[in-house]
C-alpha cells in the first residue's frame, strides 16, 4: 500500500468510531400512542386531554420529538368504539390508553399483545378487563373507579344541602357501561336513607332538556347527574340546572362550574396524570400484567358557591367545612 493510501486509511479508521458515536446518538424513533376517548371532538375532550398531554410532556415524553398521539373520538357510539378500535391497532401503536370502560372493552378486543391503559373504569375485574387488581394478567392494567360505592355519601351531601329532600331523579343514561350498577347502587342507598330516587333517562343530548322539563313538572327536589354523555353536554345540564332551580351532585368535579351544586368523586385530572404515569412505565419496558391496578386513594367534594345563591340555598357551616374546594 502506497503512503498516501495508508494515510487515508488510517484518517478512515479513526473516523469509524465517531461515526458509530454519532449513529448511537441517532434519536429513536417517537413512541405512537393510541387514544380512544368518548366524545365527538379534541374540543369536548380538551380539559382532560390538554392535561394528559401535559401530563406526558412532564414525564419527558414530548409530542412531535419522542412521542405521536392518534387521537380518537368514537362521539359515543358503540359501533364507532369497535370501528376506531381496530383502526388504532391496525396503525402498529405502540401503547393505546382507553380513556372510558366502553374504550377499554373495543380495544382489549381488538387485541391481546399491545398494551393498554385503561382510566375511568368502574369495574374492570368484572368486566374480564383483567384478572386481578394485584397482577392483572393480561395487556391490560390501569386505574379503577368505585363511582357507585360512594353513591350513598352523595344522597347525604344532597341532604344536607337541600332542606327536606324528599325525591330526586337520577339522570343517566342507560346506552352507557356500568349505568344498571349505578341505577341499583342509588336505589339501595336510597332506601336505607328514606329517600325516594328515580331514574330518568337521558339517551341523547337531545332527550337532556325534557329530561329538566319533567324534573320540574313532577316537582323533584334535586338530582344526580352522571356518566359521559352529560359530562360532554355540561355546559347546557348546567344552564338546565340553573334555569329549572334543580341542585344537582355529580361526580365529576369538571361539571361543576357550569350550574350544577356539588361533586364528590374521584379527581379526574389526577387520574389522567397517573395515567401518563403506567404508559411511561409500560414503554420503559414493564408489562401490563405486573403492573397492579389502582384504586382511588382520594375524594374530591366540590361546592359551587354561586350556583347555591343563584338556587336560593343558605349551605350549613358543617357542610362548606368538609369542601376540599369552593367555586364562587
Amino acid at each position: 500500500m502506497r503512503r498516501r493510501e495508508l494515510t487515508a486509511a488510517i484518517g478512515l479508521s479513526a473516523l469509524w468510531p465517531m461515526a458509530a458515536a454519532a449513529q448511537s446518538r441517532t434519536p429513536a424513533k417517537p413512541k405512537r400512542i393510541g387514544v380512544l376517548w368518548h366524545a365527538g371532538n379534541a374540543e369536548e375532550e380538551h380539559e382532560y386531554q390538554e392535561i394528559l398531554v401535559k401530563a406526558f410532556n412532564d414525564l419527558g415524553y414530548v409530542e412531535g420529538k419522542n412521542i405521536t398521539f392518534l387521537h380518537k373520538y368514537p362521539a359515543e357510539q358503540a359501533e364507532r368504539y369497535t370501528i376506531l378500535a381496530r383502526e388504532l391497532v391496525d396503525s402498529n401503536v405502540d401503547l393505546l390508553i382507553a380513556i372510558t370502560q366502553d374504550g377499554a372493552i373495543a380495544l382489549k378486543q381488538a387485541t391481546s399483545s399491545i398494551p393498554i391503559v385503561f382510566v375511568i373504569v368502574n369495574d374492570p375485574l368484572g368486566l374480564g378487563l383483567i384478572t386481578s387488581l394485584a397482577r392483572p394478567g393480561g395487556n391490560a392494567t390501569g386505574l379503577s373507579l368505585f363511582v357507585n360505592d360512594f353513591s350513598g355519601k352523595r344522597l347525604d351531601l344532597l341532604r344536607q344541602a337541600v332542606p327536606g329532600l324528599s325525591r330526586v331523579a337520577l339522570l343517566i343514561n342507560p346506552k352507557e357501561g356500568g349505568a344498571a350498577r349505578a341505577i341499583k347502587a342509588t336505589n339501595a342507598s336510597a332506601e336505607a336513607m328514606g329517600v325516594s330516587v328515580t331514574t330518568i333517562e337521558v339517551g341523547s343530548p337531545d332527550a337532556i332538556e325534557p329530561a329538566f322539563d319533567r324534573i320540574t313538572r313532577e316537582k323533584f327536589d334535586a338530582g344526580i347527574a352522571g356518566g359521559s354523555m352529560l359530562f360532554n353536554a355540561r355546559a347546557k345540564v348546567g344552564a338546565l340546572a340553573l334555569a329549572h332551580k334543580l341542585p344537582i351532585i355529580t361526580v365529576v368535579s369538571e361539571m361543576v362550574p357550569y350550574g350544577l351544586l356539588m361533586s364528590y368523586g374521584q379527581d379526574f385530572p389526577e387520574y389522567f396524570r397517573k395515567a401518563a404515569t403506567y404508559s411511561a412505565k409500560l414503554l420503559a419496558g414493564a408489562h401490563p400484567a405486573d403492573l397492579p391496578v389502582e384504586q382511588p386513594t382520594r375524594l374530591k367534594f366540590v361546592i359551587n358557591l354561586k350556583a347555591a345563591r343563584a338556587l336560593g340555598l343558605s349551605l350549613p357551616a358543617s357542610l362548606l367545612i368538609s369542601a376540599d374546594e369552593t367555586i364562587d
